[in-house]
């Protein structure tokens, strides 16, 4: 929506292709606060947050198709749209590809047992709860300590719900900061390290794991009726692929948000999309090729560092105590710079 609107504000046409019934994406599951601080300088849930952007969609030029599916992207700009009339086809001068990550699923990791009912991925579970208003369980385990697991955690045990454990294979917590002070600290729930689930117990319903700690090898059994996973999320890019040639993205696709690498915090979503909706639609209106636009100009360092603590490589100046400039505000000294030859 960010992105469209940016576009829509340079005298573009636009169009917003949606597979849901609705705009906001995963906002529109997201019932927890904690959203909009640096956007709109207040704290709002994920529904509020995605119900702004929604509204200033239905006051812009944007057009939206939603209930509708890119099913297919070629080299040649055609996207084949699947929806409620059926197929159809768009021929766009440029395309901005906003289409998130997928979790990674208990399938893809080495773990022994049969596949019963009550194993979720922690986005799923969070729609059937709040959007679906399900009840999936009462005694839970939570395999990985990242965000969305340890705020659905959260959000059970403040529902009466009973959390055994969350197990992580790391030697840390993976969430931010103020999700594992919000859930651990104030819940007192144990997070067991350096471990994983080896074996799923049960049948028809999920009764147990047996847990495996990675550095001893010792195992133990613990009991659960519902097992939520919060092992990793996947950018969705599948339809860049089909367009790339020979993994090189044409001139007139544009990635963005968590289709581009898997962000943290939405507000840096938003901001990034509002600059690239600036920059496809320089690009629409200039046919000057993407690298030479203005706004796409490489960021250059006048000494050569550059944080890599994430994707966006600010250029950094060298302080007394320490390094400035990360876009993120990162407190200095940033730990992770790299010199450019």
């Amino acid at each position: 929506m960010a992105a469209a609107l940016s576009a829509d504000g340079q005298g573009c046409s636009a169009l917003l292709i949606e597979r849901s019934h609705k705009l906001g994406g995963i906002l529109s599951q997201c019932i927890h606060s904690g959203f909009g601080l640096s956007y709109f300088g207040e704290e709002l849930t994920g529904v509020e947050y995605a119900a702004r952007f929604a509204e200033k969609i239905n006051k812009s030029y944007v057009r939206v198709a939603l209930n509708t599916s890119a099913v297919s992207m070629n080299s040649d700009k055609t996207i084949i749209l699947s929806g409620c009339d059926g197929l159809s086809d768009v021929h766009p001068k440029a395309v901005i590809l906003a289409s998130g990550c997928r979790e990674r699923p208990i399938g893809t990791l080495d773990i022994a047992g049969t596949r019963p009912s009550g194993i979720f991925t922690a986005g799923a579970a969070q729609k059937m709860i709040n959007v679906g208003g399900y009840d999936i369980g009462d005694r839970f385990i939570i395999l990985g300590s990242g965000d969305v697991g340890l705020i659905m955690g959260r959000q059970l045990k403040q529902s009466g719900k009973e959390i055994v454990a969350v197990i992580e294979k790391e030697d840390h917590c993976g969430g931010l900061e103020r999700n594992r002070i919000g859930f651990f600290e104030h819940n007192d729930i144990p997070l067991w390290l350096r471990s994983t689930i080896s074996v799923v117990h049960g049948t028809e319903r999920i009764c147990g794991v047996t847990v495996r700690n990675l550095e001893t090898g010792m195992e133990w059994y613990a009991e659960c009726d519902a097992l939520i996973t919060s092992v990793g999320l996947i950018p969705e890019c599948e339809l860049s692929e089909q367009a790339s040639d020979g993994g090189r993205l044409p001139e007139w696709l544009f990635l963005c948000g968590n289709a581009c690498y898997v962000h943290d915090l939405v507000d840096d979503v938003a901001i990034e999309a509002e600059r690239l909706g600036k920059i496809a639609a320089q690009y629409v209106r200039s046919g000057m090729r993407k690298d030479d636009l203005p706004e796409a100009r490489v960021k250059h360092s006048a000494n050569g560092l550059f944080c890599i603590a994430c994707p966006k490589a600010c250029p950094l100046t060298e302080i007394e105590n320490g390094y400035s400039g990360a876009l993120c505000g990162r407190a200095a000294p940033v730990p992770n710079i790299v010199k450019a030859s």
